[in-house]
């Protein structure tokens, strides 16, 4: 039997990457997942929030509305 893709609360970690990467760039994903501490996931960055088990999904609005990602790519 495949594995599955792990999910959590509908969003793949791997989608949370490519969501990353695509709107910074691999370089600057990891500087902002491993670097910027946001006040909305409780002062974590976005590699804590992940590990602590935040959904993926609350952590890319989070990311979001820190760097004004527009709309239609949320």
């Amino acid at each position: 039997m495949a594995s599955l893709p792990v999910t959590v609360v509908g969003m793949r970690f791997t989608q949370f990457r490519e969501l990353m990467d695509g709107e910074f760039g691999a370089a600057r994903a990891a500087a902002v997942s491993h670097d910027h501490v946001f006040s909305e996931l409780g002062g974590r960055t976005v590699e804590q929030a992940l590990a602590d088990g935040i959904d993926p999904r609350e952590v890319w609005k989070a990311v979001c509305d820190a760097y004004d990602v527009p709309p239609a790519r949320r």
